[in-house]
């Protein structure tokens, strides 16, 4: 397996482009079995999850093309030949379950394996079903597969969640821009992603109305059509260079990011004492002299600071001045990074959903290993910032998520390579 091995103590000054969302591309790529017209979208990420769901699209018989070096992807699904989602693809990753509204919205019916996907929580599908039965989808587990059937088609309802889930409210909306009638989706997501993916579908001719609030209202037309959709810039990418700087030290300008991507996440930044400014590109970081100051997290929906940034935060926290409590209310299983930054020195408590973490003047470098994509990420920050050489093992987990990490960083004056297994 591949290991990335990071030498400390460099400051990072330079600019790093922000990839397209991967979380928006994979509820993008699923939209093109609502249509029997082409789906191209640009800003794609290169991402080892945008194969895997390439591989699930084609495994239904959607014809996915890819150009300009993985940027441009443009998918057909004028010929779907099966309906039926298999474990072998599906079990690789979370989002994959994403096939299953457009598939039962489009015909009818659809078989999807319960999905894969990092180990930090069950994360189960019963906001997904309940949604679909809502819309008069009949849904049954079997042998570990949904098997969901719409007989005489999906109906439009008035649908609440009792938690705002990005996956269920991609997978309804989906679902039911092809309904008969109208559906009101109230507390539903309201992440960039979900705009975004919103605004693909109103390209492809649905009648949506809400993305972004807590209500969403579609309108159920007969048929979609093709489109053309830039992918927006992926946020936690976005989040995670914004910290490598508030560790290493220098500024950085990250090209493509804006402030209204992350708001609670640059409020949390700036309290710690990180300078962010917006450019004609981008967005500027750099860190004041001296240490961060330690700040409290919450993890919490759009419009919150996001779970997906709280391991790169306490990364951050583990050199501040002061005693930080992180606590996370999204995931029950989100703090596996903690003992692999204590190897490093830092000071972390971890009760239940909470991490009390004592900064340190200096983390040191040792061999790690990632256990989710974000924890990966997250020990590649901390050893920008430590004394000596740390060796993230297993970083099979990043590769899902972060483009050319060790690229972008060096670029920018950090001293890391990876090295390749066997």
């Amino acid at each position: 397996m591949d290991s990335i091995i990071v030498t400390g103590g460099a400051e990072l000054n330079g600019r790093i482009p922000i990839a397209g969302a991967k979380n928006a591309c994979l509820a993008l790529m699923p939209a093109t079995l609502l249509s029997d017209e082409p789906l191209t979208l640009t800003n794609a990420p290169r991402l080892s999850d945008i194969k895997t769901m390439t591989q699930l699209l084609q495994s239904l018989g959607a014809e996915v093309t890819s150009m300009q070096d993985g940027r441009v992807l443009t998918l057909s699904s004028h010929n779907l030949t099966s309906h039926r989602a298999d474990y072998d693809i599906v079990r690789k990753m979370r989002a994959s379950n994403l096939v299953l509204g457009p598939l039962l919205a489009r015909a009818g019916h659809a078989v999807v394996s319960l999905p894969g996907g990092c180990a930090i929580g069950a994360r189960p599908m019963d906001l997904h079903i309940a949604g679909l039965e809502a819309l008069g989808a009949e849904v049954e587990l079997k042998d570990g597969y949904l098997h969901a059937v719409a007989r005489g088609g999906l109906k439009g309802a008035v649908i609440e969640q009792r938690f705002a889930s990005v996956g269920a409210t991609e997978n309804i909306v989906m679902a039911a821009t092809l309904a008969k009638g109208t559906t009101v989706l109230k507390n539903a997501a309201r992440e960039p992603e979900i705009v975004d993916l919103v605004r693909c579908l109103r390209a492809m001719g649905a009648r949506i109305a809400g993305e972004g609030t807590s209500r969403i209202e579609i309108e159920g037309v007969d048929r979609l059509g093709g489109a053309t959709h830039r992918v927006v810039a992926d946020r936690i990418e976005l989040g995670t260079y914004m910290i490598a700087p508030a560790i290493a030290g220098g500024s950085v300008e990250l090209i493509g990011g804006t402030r209204d991507l992350l708001p609670a996440f640059c409020e949390k930044l700036e309290e710690a004492g990180v300078t962010i400014t917006q450019t004609n590109e981008g967005l500027h970081v750099a860190r004041a002299n001296g240490r961060v100051h330690a700040v409290d997290v919450k993890t919490e929906v759009y419009p919150g600071f996001p779970t997906d940034l709280q391991a790169q935060m306490m990364a951050l926290m583990c050199t501040s001045d002061g005693v930080s409590v992180l606590e996370e209310t999204i995931f029950e299983n989100r703090f596996m990074h903690a003992p692999e930054l204590m190897r490093m020195g830092a000071k972390i408590d971890v009760h239940g959903g909470h991490a009390t973490v004592t900064g340190v003047q200096r983390l040191k470098g040792a061999p790690v290993m990632a256990t989710d994509l974000r924890a990966s990420v997250s020990l590649i920050l901390a050893g920008l910032g430590a004394e000596g050489e740390t060796q993230v093992n297993r970083v099979y987990h990043l590769d899902r998520g972060y483009e050319r990490v060790e690229e972008k960083l060096s670029a920018c004056g950090a001293r890391i390579e990876r090295v390749r297994g066997e």
